[in-house]
C-alpha cells in the first residue's frame, strides 16, 4: 500500500479551464491555437504541400494559472501538424528565434543521415537566427512526429504531429480522422527538475512505501514476509513505487496542448468508423488510453499497418504511436482518457457528435506497486543483484554466430565479439531467462542492479495493468500486415543491457554513459539481432534513428516492425536491424531525464 505525499511536496496539477496564452508585452509571440474553454474543439494548425516555413520562437504559455515562457513551433503548443504524400521531396525551412542552439529530429522517418537532426551526430544544429533547410524524399506513408533533439526543448514545446498519406489507396479506411497527440508540461524549467532528479530521485513521487502498507501486506501473506520484502527492497535502493520519475506532482498532461478541464474535442457521426493517430510526445510519461464504451481497433502501429486486433485499452510508450479505428453507434460523447502509468494524472479528450457535448472522466486506477517479477525475481529464482553491493556485474556484449534460422536463437552459445569465450547461451524456463552475469562494462556505480531472471515474453501489459479486467494491448498481439523487405536471418548478435542506478539517478547502456561509450558500428547491408536485457526496475523506450526494428516473437519469428521499443523491467526483446542508411545514427532512450543522463549510443552505419 502506498500513501500520497501532501503539499507543498506534492503539487497535483489539474489544469484550469484550459491552456490559455497570453501576449507578453511584446517580447515573446502569443501560442496560437491553444486557447482552451470547456467546449473548445480547436486542433493544432495543419501544413499541407511540399514546402513548409517553421519557427522555433519563445511563447508566453498560461496551463495553470502561471505564466510561463514555453520554445514552441509557429508560436503554436504542440506545433502543428504537417501533412505529406509518399513519395513526394518535401523541403522544411526551420529558423531558430532563440537565444540557443535548437534543432528538429523527424521521428520515424527515414532519411539521409544529415537530415536527421541531431546536433554533434548527424549535423552541427541550427544557430540563433539561422535557417536551415531540410530536403528528403519521403519514403513511407503513417503517422509519425516531430520534436526537438536540442537541450529540453522537446519538454518545453518543440514538437508536433506528421500525417503521411500513402501513395496508393489507404489500407485502413476510414470516415473521419483524428490526430491526437499527449504530451506533459511542467512550469519547471526542464534544468530544474533534471537538477532535482540528480540530488533526489524520488522527489517527483506521489506515492511512497508506509507503515499501513506494512501491516496490509503482513495481513495477507505474513509479518516475516512482508519484513523480508521491505527489507530486500530497502538492501537494492529502490522503491516499489518508482514507476516514473517525473509525476503529476509537477505535470500537467495535454491532449493536443489543452488541460483536462480544457476538453479538446473531436467530432463524429453515428455509425462512422474513426480513425484516431494517437501519438505519446511527452517527455517522460507513459500513458494508458482507453475510451469507456467503445472498443478500440488497433490498425496501425509506429506508423506501420498491423492486422487488426480489437481491445478496450492500450499503454503507449513515449515516442510510440497507434492508429485505432472506433466506431460510436450512439449520439452521444465518450471520454478519451490517458491515464498516467503511477495513476498521478492524466490527459483527456473527447469524441462527439457535436461541440460542446461532454462525457464522465472515469476515476483513475488504483496504483500497483512493482513487484518481485520486475525485480527478475519471478518463479522463485535468485533474483535481481546490486552491484552497489559488490556483487558481480554484467558486460553487455556483441556476439556474433553464424545465422543458422531464427527460431530457438535464445538457448544457443555465441562467441563474444569483444574476445574470449561467451558461457553457454542463456537457459529458458517457462518464458524466463537465466542471464549470466559477466564482470566487465556493467560493473560500477552505473549500474545498481543485476536482474538474474529475464522474461522473453511478450503478452505482459506491464506493471499498472496486470489483472485488469479491461482486454489490453501487448505486443504479443501485434502481427505486421507486410513481411518486411529483408528476410534475411542475422549473421550477429548486439547485446546491451539497460542499466541505471536509481538512486544517483544515472542510466545507461551496460553501465556506461554515451560520454564513456564507444560508438556501435554497423557493416552497410548486413543483418543484425540486438537484444535489449533491462536490468532496471523501470519500463524504457528505446529508439534507433534512421533504421527499422523487426521485433521478434520469443521463438524468434518475426513479429511487428516498430521505430520504439518499449521494454518493461527484467525483460529480455530481440529485434533485427538491416544496416541499409549509411551515416551517423542516434540510439536512446526516449525518457528525455534518462537520455540527458547517459542512456545514449551513436550508430555509425558505414
Amino acid at each position: 500500500m502506498t500513501t500520497p505525499l501532501s503539499p507543498p511536496r506534492r503539487r497535483f496539477v489539474h489544469g484550469l479551464t484550459g491552456a490559455t496564452a497570453l501576449a507578453g508585452l511584446g517580447l515573446f509571440t502569443p501560442a496560437r491555437g491553444m486557447a482552451a474553454g470547456a467546449h473548445d474543439v480547436a486542433a493544432p494548425a495543419i501544413l499541407s504541400g511540399q514546402v513548409f516555413d517553421l519557427e522555433i520562437v519563445e511563447t508566453i504559455v498560461d496551463f495553470t494559472g502561471a505564466k510561463r515562457v514555453a520554445t514552441t513551433v509557429n508560436g503554436q503548443l504542440p506545433g502543428p501538424t504537417l501533412h505529406w504524400k509518399e513519395g513526394e521531396r518535401v523541403t522544411i525551412r526551420v529558423t531558430n528565434r532563440l537565444k540557443e542552439d535548437t534543432a528538429i529530429h523527424w521521428h520515424g522517418i527515414l532519411l539521409p543521415s544529415n537530415m536527421d537532426g541531431v546536433p554533434g551526430l548527424s549535423f552541427d544544429g541550427i544557430k540563433p537566427g539561422e535557417t536551415f533547410t531540410y530536403q528528403f524524399d519521403v519514403v513511407q506513408s503513417g503517422t509519425y512526429w516531430y520534436h526537438s533533439h536540442g537541450g529540453f526543448q522537446e519538454q518545453t514545446g518543440v514538437y508536433g504531429a506528421i500525417v503521411v498519406t500513402p501513395r496508393e489507396a489507404d489500407p485502413i479506411a476510414a470516415d473521419r480522422d483524428h490526430t491526437l497527440l499527449l504530451s506533459d508540461w511542467s512550469d519547471e524549467s526542464p534544468d530544474r527538475i533534471f537538477r532535482t532528479l540528480m540530488a533526489t530521485p524520488d522527489y517527483y513521487s506521489t506515492t511512497q512505501p508506509t507503515f499501513a502498507g506494512l501491516v496490509q501486506q503482513a495481513r495477507e501473506t505474513s509479518w516475516s514476509q512482508a519484513l523480508d520484502d521491505r527489507a530486500m527492497w530497502m538492501r537494492m535502493r529502490m522503491s516499489p513505487t518508482d514507476l516514473a520519475d517525473v509525476t503529476g506532482a509537477t505535470y500537467t498532461y495535454l491532449s493536443n496542448g489543452h488541460t483536462p478541464d480544457g476538453n479538446w474535442t473531436a467530432t463524429f457521426s453515428r455509425g462512422e468508423r474513426v480513425r484516431l493517430r494517437l501519438i505519446n510526445g511527452s517527455a517522460m510519461t507513459y500513458f494508458d488510453v482507453r475510451i469507456p464504451g467503445l472498443t478500440l481497433t488497433v490498425v496501425a502501429a509506429d506508423g506501420l499497418p498491423v492486422q487488426p486486433v480489437t481491445v478496450d485499452e492500450l499503454r503507449i510508450g513515449v515516442a510510440e504511436t497507434y492508429d485505432v479505428i472506433v466506431t460510436p453507434q450512439d449520439d452521444q460523447a465518450y471520454t478519451i482518457f490517458a491515464q498516467s502509468i503511477d495513476r498521478s494524472g492524466y490527459a483527456r479528450a473527447t469524441l462527439a457528435p457535436r461541440a460542446g457535448m461532454t462525457a464522465a472522466v472515469p476515476a483513475m486506477d488504483k496504483f500497483q506497486s512493482l513487484t518481485m517479477k520486475d525485480m527478475g525475481m519471478s518463479h522463485g529464482m535468485a533474483g535481481m543483484h546490486s552491484g552497489m553491493n559488490g556483487m558481480q556485474s554484467d558486460t553487455a556484449t556483441e556476439r556474433s554466430t553464424a545465422a543458422a534460422g531464427a527460431a530457438g536463437h535464445a538457448m544457443r552459445g555465441m562467441s563474444h565479439g569483444e574476445g574470449g569465450t561467451a558461457p553457454s547461451g542463456p537457459a529458458t524456463i517457462g518464458g524466463i531467462v537465466q542471464v549470466t552475469h559477466r564482470q566487465a562494462e556493467q560493473s560500477g556505480p552505473g549500474n545498481s542492479m543485476l536482474a538474474d531472471n529475464v522474461s522473453t515474453s511478450l503478452d505482459d501489459p506491464g506493471p499498472g495493468l496486470r489483472g485488469s479486467t479491461r482486454h489490453v494491448l501487448t505486443y504479443a498481439m501485434l502481427r505486421a500486415l507486410h513481411t518486411p523487405p529483408d528476410e534475411r536471418p542475422p549473421t550477429r548478435e548486439i547485446e546491451l543491457h539497460l542499466t541505471g542506478n536509481m538512486d544517483r539517478y544515472m542510466w545507461s547502456f551496460n553501465g556506461k554513459r554515451y560520454t564513456d561509450a564507444q560508438p556501435i558500428v554497423l557493416k552497410h547491408g548486413e543483418r543484425v539481432r540486438f537484444v535489449l536485457i533491462n536490468d532496471t526496475m523501470m519500463m524504457h523506450p528505446i529508439h534507433l534513428h534512421g533504421l527499422w526494428s523487426d521485433l521478434e516473437s520469443p521463438d524468434g519469428a518475426f513479429q511487428v516492425r516498430k521505430h520504439t521499443l518499449s521494454v518493461n523491467p527484467a525483460q529480455r526483446i530481440t529485434y533485427r536491424v538491416s544496416a541499409d542508411a549509411r551515416g551517423h545514427w542516434a540510439y536512446h532512450c526516449h525518457l528525455l531525464y534518462h537520455m540527458e543522463a547517459g542512456m545514449f549510443r551513436a550508430v555509425v552505419v558505414a
